[in-house]
């Protein structure tokens, strides 16, 4: 599988994740087993991977991995501190109101189940999940939506908007009618400090599957 790289330094790599990796582990589908592969194969003699945030193997999108351990303990706290930004594009099944919102939960994370749920109290494991959407593009009976995390939980955007009775569209564990369609969401844009000089590093790309292609803001983002 080749892996498309969007920046690659001494300290980090960017790449766009393809659907259907994973962000870690010894898998042939590993991301840091295929970077590692990939790094081989462009000449680079220093071919450590630091995984230093995560998205679901079902995901697409912008990621960044460390390649030294000082980069890694420095990306890690930004990501947990929340200064690194990330922003997503998905499409809902329905049409949300209002165009543009907070939406602020709590999560419950089932590990026995793989799966998220939305819970009325707090208690062991539960935890507070937030997030803003606008709509970009309304389309037949789906939504065109960015989405800007200010939590990182499992599942987040799926189980929040699913459980206001807009799944993701190819979502079926969160309701989403079925079909043939991945889960329509992607982490588009991600922006944060490099980890050596501090310098604001923004990166963007736009989703691969084919079933984006029906919308038409997409040129203009």
């Amino acid at each position: 599988m080749d892996l498309h790289i969007l920046y690659l330094d001494e300290s980090i790599v960017v790449i766009h994740k393809p659907i259907d990796t994973l962000c870690e582990g010894d898998s042939p589908i590993s991301l840091p087993i295929l970077l590692a592969r990939t790094l081989r194969e462009k000449g680079e003699k220093n071919t450590d991977i630091f995984v230093v945030h995560r998205l679901d193997r079902t995901t697409e999108g912008v990621m960044v991995f460390a390649r030294t351990s000082a980069a890694a303990a420095t990306l890690s706290r930004s990501i947990a501190e929340r200064s690194a930004q990330k922003e997503y594009l998905a499409v809902v099944c329905g049409s949300p109101e209002p165009a543009s919102a907070t939406l602020t939960d709590l999560l419950f994370y089932d590990r026995t189940r793989g799966k998220s749920f939305v819970v009325t109290r707090e208690r062991k494991g539960v935890k507070e999940a937030s997030l803003d959407y606008e709509v970009l593009e309304r389309r037949d009976a789906n939504t065109l939506l960015r989405v800007r995390l200010h939590t990182g939980r499992t599942h987040q955007i799926r189980v929040q908007f699913a459980s206001r009775g807009l799944p993701l569209c190819g979502d079926r564990r969160y309701g989403a009618p079925p079909s043939d369609s991945p889960i329509l969401l992607c982490a588009y844009k991600l922006s944060f400090a490099h980890p050596r000089t501090g310098q604001p590093m923004v990166f963007a790309s736009r989703p691969t599957a084919a079933e984006w292609a029906t919308f038409d803001m997409l040129d203009q983002i």
